[in-house]
């Protein structure tokens, strides 16, 4: 499976805030479970299928995380002519630190 990957150290509160052009799967997973979820295997994920942007995913917890995007079609993908896919990941910061 072809997907975009970003890894970042993201604090409790932080909010990903995604812009895709298209409907997509959007997961925000540790470590642990981002190799899992290379790998095939099972993992757990804050986010989902969305069709709606901008997308927000609070961060529950500091560390590093992982933030994947992976296209959802349901038409049958043509060989010679691949999907227009752009996208943007922007990360708010939780200003309140106590």
């Amino acid at each position: 499976m072809k997907f975009v990957h970003q890894r970042e150290y993201l604090s409790e509160g932080d909010t990903v805030v995604i812009q895709c052009s298209q409907t997509c799967n959007i997961r925000l997973m540790s470590d642990a479970n981002f190799r899992s979820f290379k790998n095939g295997g099972r993992h757990t994920y804050h986010g989902g299928a969305f069709e709606e942007f901008p997308a927000r995913i609070k961060v529950p917890s500091t560390g590093y995380w992982n933030i994947t995007l992976d296209t959802v079609t349901r038409r049958a993908i043509s060989v010679t002519r691949k999907p227009q896919f752009t996208h943007k990941i922007k990360i708010i910061r939780n200003k309140d630190k106590n």
